[in-house]
């Protein structure tokens, strides 16, 4: 089915896109309508495919940095309680420091690590025979790779393992009979798998930030998809409103030639085709003022009369395909307005579509309209699911919905698309219409 575009959501504070990655929440480029504008906006607000978890981490950083901080401890948990066991307390209290660093890694990335780095190195070097270090670098570094090309995040780790490669390499002395037991080549060993270590932290960040750059390119791609169907639908618009202005024109001429010869002869008549005349006249301005807005503005669309039979006969022609439609009207009759009604019909022509083509095992499919005092209102439920993965190619690109929503912007209203809490799918349109305006 269609795929649901939520307007809203903005990203949260202090999560920032990396360095080099295309904004998504750019906005679009000057020139481009309102609608254009809007659809773009609730492209660029739609959130990555996250867990419960994850989007809650995302939408608060400051738990996301505390997580980072005690994940971090239990990593240096060891070397914590050595150097507490030794003695070695204010080795123990620059351990600690530097996992409370880590709150201020969004802020100060690069001086974060430096900072990390010195302080292990400052550990290490003053208590040669005790071989313990943070994890915080890896952190660190981590974050560094999320803002810097892969060929600088390379270097940066290179330059990061210095200290404490070349402390294992060439000052580690552990005890005699340590050494005697596990070879001469211990302290490089150790030194390989610190930059090995190192290297596998910055190999996270480089493919999270490859995932983020992929996103955010997907993203433009869509804002880029969603700019050309709101073009499409406009020229759409231009065309069909040329039918219905040209139609009422035509009624106009033809009502006046009308009034004219009865004039003399039938002064009452002449006055009742005065009458329509007046009532077409002011019904082609709305049409027009509405397809000025909508070029102007992209305020939605209006278009040709809907097929003979109008709902009854749409609803009968998906049943015929095997769609189980129950249709409900309630209150009046839709109104007298060609677009007006367009608009229904369409709406509810493009959600019965989508069913048809992208929900699975479909029971019932129950089509509202209900007209109330100032609106009309458009529902589309059915209980079914949608396609797995891959099972259908023809996947949709928003562009419908994207007309459903310009359909429904004319007259005021709006529309929203998407699961049903007991499963299946729904959607819901409100259209406002002046009872008083005939």
């Amino acid at each position: 089915m269609s795929r649901v575009i939520k307007t809203g959501g903005a990203t949260p504070a202090g999560v920032a896109p990396p360095a080099g990655v295309p904004s998504a929440a750019a906005g679009p480029a000057a020139g481009t309508s309102a609608a254009s504008r809007g659809s773009v906006a609730a492209i660029s607000a739609l959130p990555a495919r996250r867990g419960r978890l994850r989007q809650f981490l995302y939408e608060h950083p400051l738990a996301m940095d505390g997580l980072v901080v005690f994940s971090s401890a239990v990593l240096s948990l060891s070397a914590l309680i050595e150097e507490g066991r030794n003695g070695f307390w204010w080795q123990f209290g620059v351990v600690l420091l530097s996992q409370a660093a880590l709150m201020l890694r969004r802020r100060a990335p690069w001086a974060l690590l430096a900072g990390i780095v010195a302080a292990d190195a400052v550990v290490l070097f003053a208590t040669p025979e005790l071989g313990s270090m943070s994890a915080a670098v890896w952190f660190a570094l981590y974050v560094v790779a999320l803002r810097v090309r892969t060929v600088w995040a390379l270097v940066v780790t290179v330059a990061a393992s210095l200290p404490a490669g070349a402390y294992f390499a060439f000052v580690y002395r552990p005890g005699e009979e340590f050494l005697a037991q596990h070879g001469p080549f211990i302290g490089l060993v150790a030194s390989v798998s610190v930059i090995l270590s190192n290297l596998v932290a910055i190999g996270v960040g480089i493919v999270v930030r490859g995932n983020r750059i992929h996103q955010a390119e997907v993203r433009a791609w869509a804002i880029r998809r969603a700019q050309l169907a709101s073009v499409q639908e406009r020229n759409r618009i231009a065309r069909e409103m040329h039918d219905v202005v040209a139609h009422s024109l035509t009624v106009m001429v033809a009502l006046s030639d009308g009034a004219a010869r009865a004039l003399d002869r039938d002064p009452e008549r002449a006055r009742s085709v005065l009458g329509e005349l007046s009532s077409t006249g002011r019904a082609a301005l709305a049409d027009m003022r509405r397809v000025l807005g909508v070029l102007r503005a992209d305020g939605g669309s209006v278009g040709r009369e809907p097929t003979p039979g109008g709902l009854q006969a749409l609803v009968d022609g998906f049943r015929a395909a095997g769609l189980p439609v129950v249709l409900t009207q309630e209150g009046e009759s839709l109104p007298d307005d060609a677009a007006f009604q367009l608009a229904v019909f369409r709406i509810v022509q493009e959600s019965l579509t989508n069913v048809l083509r992208y929900a699975r095992g479909v029971g019932r499919v129950d089509v509202l309209v209900a007209r109330e005092a100032g609106a009309v209102r458009v529902g589309v439920d059915n209980d079914g699911g949608t396609a797995p993965d891959g099972a259908d190619p023809a996947l949709g690109t928003g562009g419908g919905l994207a007309g459903m929503r310009e359909r429904a912007a004319i007259f005021g209203g709006t529309l929203t698309a998407g699961p049903r809490p007991g499963g299946g799918w729904r959607v819901e349109a409100e259209l406002h219409w002046a009872e008083g305006d005939r």
